[in-house]
């Protein structure tokens, strides 16, 4: 990852908590200990950010305290390549007149790219995935209502009786945060809120979730392994990973990462 790259990312952890650690910027960048606190120092330098025992935290903090987890912005660069082969996976599942609902995330994001030559009906609380189907396909949106969290760009209600409740889906795609035996894990309590309504409407769960999911943990559950019915990952997952899915009795779609990256190239 090159130095502007990681500089973006760590600027971007800084604005989504009070303190973003070493570790944790070493985890976000792939990068080593040594050279993120270069990067802090030089950041710090330039007064980008203030650097603080540990880590380094934002100069100017944003008033509005978001949701737990990466921002957006953040979890957009990593894994792209897995993501993309993984959504593309996912699209294939989806037939015109479908109704589907696609939760808000990184990875989910990625199916709006190959959704446009399809017509189906989506629900979403993403508003990039919305703008985008708005724009570049004629796929019917319905979008939720309720407060927009920038960082991740999604949109939650707090209230029982709103529109999720009046819409029915053959199949739900979400992404995850983590997933293991105890099920798919979450960050936020308001999101597990929100994410266990849509669940509801759906008769399917689909999730997508890249081979680096298997070993993140949360402490909060989603919902347990059996409502889930395909996990769709990419040809890095561990043995052990795909052993618990099949003995739970969930389907599992390998993505081909390298041969999706051929595709695309092909394609452009």
């Amino acid at each position: 990852m090159h130095e502007k790259e990681r500089h973006r990312i760590i600027l971007s952890a800084v604005q989504d908590r009070p303190v973003v650690t070493v570790q944790e910027l070493v985890a976000l960048t792939g990068a080593s200990e040594a050279t993120i606190r270069r990067d802090i120092a030089q950041l710090h330098m330039q007064q980008k950010l203030r650097r603080v025992r540990g880590g380094a935290e934002s100069i100017h903090p944003p008033q509005f305290v978001g949701l737990a987890g990466r921002p957006f912005s953040v979890n957009e660069t990593i894994n792209i390549a897995q993501k993309r082969a993984i959504a593309l996976k996912a699209v294939e599942l989806c037939e015109d007149g479908d109704a589907i609902i696609i939760n808000g995330g990184t990875t989910t994001f990625q199916m709006v790219h190959p959704l446009a030559t399809k017509r189906l009906q989506v629900f979403t609380n993403s508003f990039p995935i919305a703008e985008h189907l708005l724009k570049n396909s004629k796929n019917t949106i319905m979008l939720s209502g309720g407060v927009i969290y920038r960082e991740q760009n999604i949109i939650l209600s707090p209230f029982d009786n709103d529109v999720t409740r009046n819409f029915y889906a053959s199949r739900m795609f979400m992404g995850a945060q983590g997933l293991g035996a105890l099920g798919l894990m979450e960050a936020d309590p308001l999101l597990i809120q929100a994410e266990q309504k849509l669940i509801g409407q759906a008769d399917e769960l689909v999730v997508l979730a890249d081979s680096s999911k298997f070993s993140a943990r949360s402490s909060l559950i989603l919902c347990p392994l059996d409502r889930i019915s395909t996990v769709i990952t990419d040809d890095r997952i561990p043995d052990s990973a795909a052993s618990m899915l099949e003995q739970a009795d969930i389907k599992v779609i390998v993505a081909d990462v390298s041969a999706a990256q051929t595709k695309a190239t092909s394609n452009g």
